[in-house]
């Protein structure tokens, strides 16, 4: 094989680090937009434009074909439409992340996992004992979900003086409990169904999976197909955004264009003379049009599709939903209210106990493995960051409270989400110090934290 001299030699890790630190760096620069948007979305709230910015999510939007209605308020598509590319490219990440990249190895993978699983179950428990008996029990789901970009935009905060080990922990614990919630939300927030329009939907996705076996890969194709799923699904009384994880699930892995045949392709174009001799060539023009789809067919579904959308969710989806969720009315707001603590609690006690314990469970009795490089006392940080709820608790807040609550709720979220960050940056910070002054101490040179 003819090695390319222009370049770094590759390495196998490079499949697995690369996709990983650009899903990094666009979801750190996401938590500094949906900081903006959400102080954006109070500051108005609370200003003299009040009304008509809480109007506006309201106006309807849609169309109507005689008996079937599909006009929503501007808040429902976002909230049902936008987001259900947020839980598609969710999805792409832990499908690739489990069948390609980092989350391979079982016992590796078990360690996020057990800790979405404390970090689900530990934080109902206390959310339904704090709530026992009141209005607003179903809510539960709220206390669930870990907000990725804001946790990864606080790792960001400290770039190399905290293990890789621990933004890929909290990347895979965020994947997990966010795909969790997601299940719960189409489980415990649906409504009456309608058969009709879910076997529609089934139909749809039994078409897309004879599509995908046929070798039909026109992304065009797929997307009407998806929109007509969505459709389905959002009349049939299933939450709509599940139709996002199931078909982000269900894109493949494998490439199509093998890198053996890649070369092939690109060495009958190169070896052509140069110039402007194609004008005119039929046959020239072949070759660099099945060299451009090669070239676009030698990354997966997955990855193509990944890297593609994904910084439309982090730099338009997720600020545009958080304008549209976080405008709250701080003036003569009762932070006393149970729900309001109730969420709290689990947030900011509640998450961060599961987290940990879950994961000290799972490593004590052999079911997973500490990630080199990852201790304790950094994982009892990022346990803390797990009670950053923000994108997945505002948008279950929306669906399982009663409007005269949301407010109340929508409090406890923030102020919640708030001290969880706080809480997770200041142990950071201790343990950053800590290392630093181990390190002058011992005038040893090596990279890293060591606690």
């Amino acid at each position: 094989m003819i090695d390319n001299y222009e370049s770094l030699p590759h390495e196998t890790a490079d499949i697995i680090t690369r996709p990983f630190a650009r899903f990094l760096k666009i979801e750190a620069a996401a938590g500094g937009l949906l900081l903006l948007a959400v102080l954006l979305a109070l500051a108005l709230a609370n200003s003299p434009w009040q009304e008509a910015f809480l109007g506006f999510w309201e106006i309807p939007i849609g169309l109507t074909f005689g008996p079937v209605d599909f006009t929503r308020s501007l808040r429902h598509w976002i909230n049902d439409g936008l987001m259900t590319l947020f839980f598609f490219v969710l999805s792409l990440e832990l499908k690739r992340a489990i069948v390609l990249g980092e989350l391979r190895n079982p016992r590796q993978a078990a360690l996020p996992f057990a800790g979405a699983v404390g970090g689900m179950v530990v934080p109902v428990c206390l959310f339904l004992a704090l709530m026992s008996g009141q209005p607003g029990m179903h809510g539960w789901g709220t206390v669930m979900a870990t907000d990725t970009a804001f946790v990864i935009g606080c790792l960001a905060l400290f770039g190399s003086r905290i293990p890789t080990a621990l933004r890929l922990f909290l990347l895979s614990l965020a994947i997990f409990d966010d795909v969790g919630a997601i299940l719960v939300v189409a489980l415990g927030y649906g409504e009456a169904l309608n058969w009709s329009a879910l076997g529609l939907g089934l139909l749809g996705i039994g078409i897309i999976a004879a599509a995908s076996r046929l070798g039909i890969r026109s992304v065009p194709v797929y997307f009407c197909l998806g929109a007509a799923i969505w459709l389905c699904f959002d009349t049939s009384g299933v939450h709509a955004t599940i139709a996002g994880v199931i078909l982000g699930l269900m894109t493949p892995t494998r490439i199509w264009v093998s890198d053996v045949r890649l070369r092939a392709i690109l060495g009958r174009v190169l070896a052509a003379p140069a110039g402007d001799h194609r004008q005119g060539d039929a046959a020239g023009q072949r070759d660099l049009r099945q060299a451009g789809r090669a070239l676009t067919e030698s990354l997966s579904p997955v990855e193509r599709l990944e890297m593609m959308l994904h910084p439309w969710v982090g730099f338009a989806i997720m600020p545009i939903f958080a304008l549209a969720n976080a405008g709250v009315t701080i003036d003569g707001a009762d932070f006393g209210q149970p729900v309001s603590l109730a969420i709290i609690v689990g947030l900011v006690l509640g998450k961060p106990i599961g987290v940990f314990g879950f994961s000290w469970l799972a490593v004590r009795s052999g079911l997973a493995m500490l990630t080199p490089g990852l201790s304790w006392p950094f994982i009892m940080a990022g346990s803390f960051l797990t009670g950053i709820g923000f994108t997945m608790s505002l948008f279950i807040a929306g669906l399982a409270f009663d409007p005269e609550m949301l407010s109340a709720v929508k409090l406890g979220i923030l102020s919640g989400s708030a001290i969880a960050a706080t809480a997770g940056i200041l142990v950071l910070i201790l343990l950053t110090l800590l290392a630093a002054y181990a390190k002058s101490a011992t005038g040893t040179g090596d990279k890293g934290p060591k606690i």
